[in-house]
């Protein structure tokens, strides 16, 4: 696993999820919002994973590098997710509600093509290094969330950036399959 790709991956598919963070931060404890947004992360991840290992009972390994082509498709299509308020539930699962309605599809859609061809080691590394950079997001978030300007620059550049890292991403799930020296053999 390439953890430049791994890292940049997290950081695009949560992007969005970042400014949610923030107001999360303020609703709820850091330690309840830390859990809630953890345990939501490992589970799209394994859901990833287990997916991409049963489709590749079927597929070779390059016919799934298509799958680069969902990164892509999702930075030109307008995603306008809502998460509601879930009163009534303990705050880490209203946190870990949250973050499944506004990430489930985008997450799937992106970590799948990323982890479809890893072994068992390499996904528990994973898991690992991802848990890691979800508790150093939410400490950092938490840390400039009362700071108005980054506030502004987010509201302002994430929805591109995060577009950005998605066409990066679906390239490399391309490159990386071996997809492209496939079809390039073929000719």
């Amino acid at each position: 696993m390439h953890y430049g790709i791994l890292a940049l991956t997290f950081l695009s598919v949560n992007l969005d999820f970042f400014l949610m963070l923030v107001f999360l931060l303020k609703k709820y404890q850091l330690r309840q919002v830390l859990v809630g947004y953890l345990l939501g992360n490992l589970i799209l991840l394994t859901a990833s994973f287990f997916v991409g290992k049963t489709l590749t009972l079927f597929l070779p390994e390059w016919v799934l590098g298509v799958l680069g082509v969902l990164p892509i498709w999702l930075a030109f299509h307008d995603d306008d997710d809502d998460a509601t308020d879930r009163s009534g539930r303990s705050p880490v699962i209203n946190v870990l509600v949250t973050y499944l309605a506004v990430c489930a599809g985008c997450n799937l859609s992106i970590f799948l093509p990323v982890l479809v061809g890893e072994s068992m080691l390499h996904f528990l590394m994973t898991l690992g290094f991802i848990g890691v950079l979800t508790i150093l997001v939410v400490f950092i978030i938490n840390q400039v969330a009362g700071i108005s300007a980054v506030q502004r620059q987010i509201t302002a550049h994430g929805e591109w950036l995060m577009k950005v890292c998605y066409v990066v991403i679906g390239l490399y799930v391309f490159w990386d399959s071996g997809l492209i020296s496939h079809l390039l053999a073929l000719l």
